[in-house]
This record gives C-alpha cells, sequence and structure tokens, in this order.
C-alpha cells in the first residue's frame, strides 16, 4: 500500500468513527437516555457477566482515561444504573457493579446501538461525510424476535 493509500484509509477510519460515534450518541440518547460512552461501560459489563468490576479495567475495556471513567461512573451511578460497592478484602479498592435497572437500560438500548452500527458499516453504505442534522432520523432499531 502506497503512503498516500494508507493517508486515504487513515482518514476513511477516522470519518466512519465520527460519523458514527454521533449517530449513536444522537440514537441512544433520544431513545434511552443514555450517551454512546455509557452504553459501552453497560454493554463490556453485561458482556464479561461478572458481579464487580474495577474502574481500572472498565476504562481499559472502553479506551478511556481512568479519570474520564470515573466521571462517566459516577453519571451511571446517578442515574442508578451502576452502583459503587468496597473491595472486602482490600478496603482501598472500589468495585462497579451493574444494577437491575442498568441491565434493563442495556437490553432496551442494544436493538438502537446494534440497528447504527448496522447500517454505518453495511456493504454500500454511502461514504461518511459528517454528522447527520438533528432533524434527520437515525436508524430504528430492528424488532428482535
Amino acid at each position: 500500500m502506497s503512503e498516500d493509500a494508507a493517508v486515504r484509509a487513515w482518514r476513511e477510519v477516522l470519518a466512519r468513527h465520527a460519523t458514527t460515534a454521533c449517530a449513536l450518541e444522537r440514537a441512544l440518547s433520544d431513545r434511552h437516555g443514555i450517551g454512546m460512552s455509557e452504553f459501552e461501560v453497560l454493554e463490556r459489563m453485561v458482556e464479561l457477566g461478572r458481579e464487580k468490576y474495577r474502574v481500572q479495567e472498565i476504562a481499559d475495556a472502553v479506551h478511556l482515561s481512568q479519570s474520564a471513567c470515573s466521571r462517566l461512573i459516577a453519571r451511571l451511578e446517578k442515574a442508578g444504573l451502576v452502583r459503587r460497592g468496597m473491595c472486602e478484602v482490600d478496603r482501598r479498592g472500589i468495585y462497579v457493579l451493574i444494577t437491575e435497572e442498568g441491565r434493563e437500560r442495556h437490553a432496551e438500548a442494544v436493538p438502537t446501538h446494534r440497528a447504527v452500527i448496522t447500517s454505518a458499516f453495511a456493504p454500500g453504505a454511502p461514504p461518511p461525510t459528517s454528522c447527520a442534522p438533528e432533524d434527520e432520523p437515525a436508524p430504528e432499531p430492528v424488532p428482535t424476535p
């Protein structure tokens, strides 16, 4: 691959990420009251299926700094979607636990998330340009059987 082709490919990745992230942010916020990053934290917690997680492992999984992840977890906690708990072995350690409400909100948001990313990465999807205007609706979730 030539240097110019690599630069074009890199810019395509950046543009696709930006437009998809914008569409996800808008659709998840409008329909479920959570942002893309909040969804990603809930998604990782549900997927891994454990009872509790350290902030740093969540931060690593969703590609955020520990401080940014701590702020995000504080928002999720305020919304009742996660709670913090102390480590019984090391009282300095704090764990994050997903609540039943967090599991429910995640489950409700999954079809919206999947509809947006399926649309963005479908064969023949238009090249990314910019975020769709506010009055343009995000893709509707596909009903699950």
